[in-house]
């Protein structure tokens, strides 16, 4: 069922070895056309072009942009006991850890009168997209709320899709989560209109409702087209890594339990026909007994014909390779959004990987655990970006700022090298506000 890549007994340079491994593609450039106009209109006409676009694409228009705290209150009355737990089990979880992700305060001392201090300010107006379509994300809610939370933000609010079948209103268990989370506004809105709207605002978004005060931050993962409105309004607010489709790759030798891959495997590919499973091995044996299982299980699955297109596309596939060095090297060229260690030394493995946007070490650290209660964030570099992004974390939502404090004595002893530099760069009043606190002394 899965694609073979063999990739052994072959000395193949990054770039071959990049080009060589299953990858699928998002080009995000492609719908621009289709959402600048849309950032534009809601730019120029906020609430009501965003809720023009939302009757358009999603079926239905809210008769308001902001869901009432009720509303909220209620669903969360309305829950599930046992959905109530597992939700506050994991906010407890990643609270616990990204309360601890916080950086300290510190102050370098240079020399006499000469220190500079460095704080984290947190980012004061935090807009989260919760994503509808084919599943409900309540995870995705406490992933980008918590984080947000533990830095300091002010005021959280979370954008999700109005839902036909629930009255022009998020999913009840997103809005339930909002406010077990205490979020402080809620959205009924999606797509690119979600994301104009979130970084322009609205003074009078009508309906007797109270301004839509625009944020300085967008994160949370998103369809394409939420991707090519962040991309267009980067620079009016800040936004986190651009997300693609969801992957995962396993490293994996003969001690490996087939079954225990199978599944994750068949874990990633139900999110998404474009969903990217990809197992890394150095046995035959074992490639052969995960394809016949993956084969076996996913047809049993509730997501079977989305889990197939997936795990039979171009993106998805099983790379042979001959041992784990090559696995490792494999494995850091294709920078995993998830990447899983089932090896005989899982721990040392996973310590040789540079690149991935986490890491599950050992066969009972499955990636679903990450997806909602291991305490760790599952907003992730997809499409090979972890080389130089990192997931969600509370330093998402922090602004590391210096604090330069310099005595007259401190000044006094480096004065000479900046004039000089000043004068190296053409820049002479830079050095004349140096001499002018120095009475002529310089």
């Amino acid at each position: 069922m899965l694609r073979y890549t063999d990739l052994r007994e072959k000395q193949l340079s990054l770039a071959a070895i990049r080009r060589a491994l299953p990858r699928g593609g998002v080009d995000v450039a492609s719908v621009s056309a289709t959402v600048e106009p849309i950032v534009a209109a809601v730019r120029d006409r906020g609430a009501q072009a965003a809720l023009d676009y939302g009757e358009k694409f999603d079926g239905v228009r809210p008769e308001g942009i902001r869901v009432p705290r009720k509303v909220c209150a209620d669903a969360a009355a309305a829950l599930d006991p046992q959905v109530r737990q597992a939700i506050e089990e994991s906010i407890r979880r990643v609270r616990q850890v990204h309360e601890d992700q916080k950086p300290q305060e510190h102050t370098t001392r240079l020399g006499p009168g000469a220190q500079v201090t460095e704080i984290f300010a947190p980012i004061e107006r935090v807009g989260l997209y919760v994503p509808g379509g084919k599943a409900v994300y309540p995870s995705s809610v406490i992933m980008n709320a918590v984080p947000a939370q533990a830095a300091g933000a002010q005021s959280t609010v979370v954008c999700s899709p109005p839902q036909k079948d629930h009255g022009g209103l998020p999913h009840p268990t997103i809005l339930a989560t909002c406010h077990i989370l205490g979020v402080d506004e809620v959205w009924a809105v999606g797509g690119a209109q979600a994301v104009a709207l979130l970084a322009y605002g609205d003074d009078n978004p009508g309906c007797g409702a109270g301004p839509l005060d625009p944020v300085d931050i967008i994160t949370g993962p998103g369809n394409i087209f939420v991707t090519a409105a962040k991309r267009a309004v980067r620079g009016v607010v800040g936004t986190d890594a651009e997300a693609g489709p969801t992957e995962i790759a396993i490293i994996a030798d003969s001690t490996a339990n087939p079954v225990f891959v199978a599944y994750d495997l068949i874990s990633q590919a139900e999110h998404d026909p474009m969903a990217a499973s990809v197992l890394i091995t150095d046995s035959p044996e074992l490639a052969q007994r995960v394809d016949a299982e993956v084969q076996r299980r996913y047809q049993v699955t509730a997501n079977a014909q989305r889990a197939e297109e997936a795990l039979r596309g171009e993106q998805s596939g099983i790379v042979l390779v001959d041992g784990i060095d090559q696995a490792v090297a494999v494995a850091n060229a294709y920078a995993a959004e998830h990447l899983e260690i089932h090896t005989a030394d899982a721990p040392a493995v996973a310590r040789r990987i540079s690149h991935a946007g986490a890491i599950f070490v050992g066969e009972y650290s499955p990636v679903p655990l990450g997806d909602y209660s291991a305490g760790s964030n599952h907003v992730l570099p997809t499409s090979g970006t972890a080389r130089f992004s990192a997931g969600l974390s509370t330093h998402t939502f922090l602004r590391p700022v210096n604090l330069i404090e310099y005595s007259r004595e401190g000044l006094a002893e480096i004065a000479p090298h900046i004039i000089n530099f000043a004068d190296a760069e053409f820049l002479p009043a830079h050095g004349e506000a140096i001499r002018a606190r120095f009475e002529g002394e310089l």
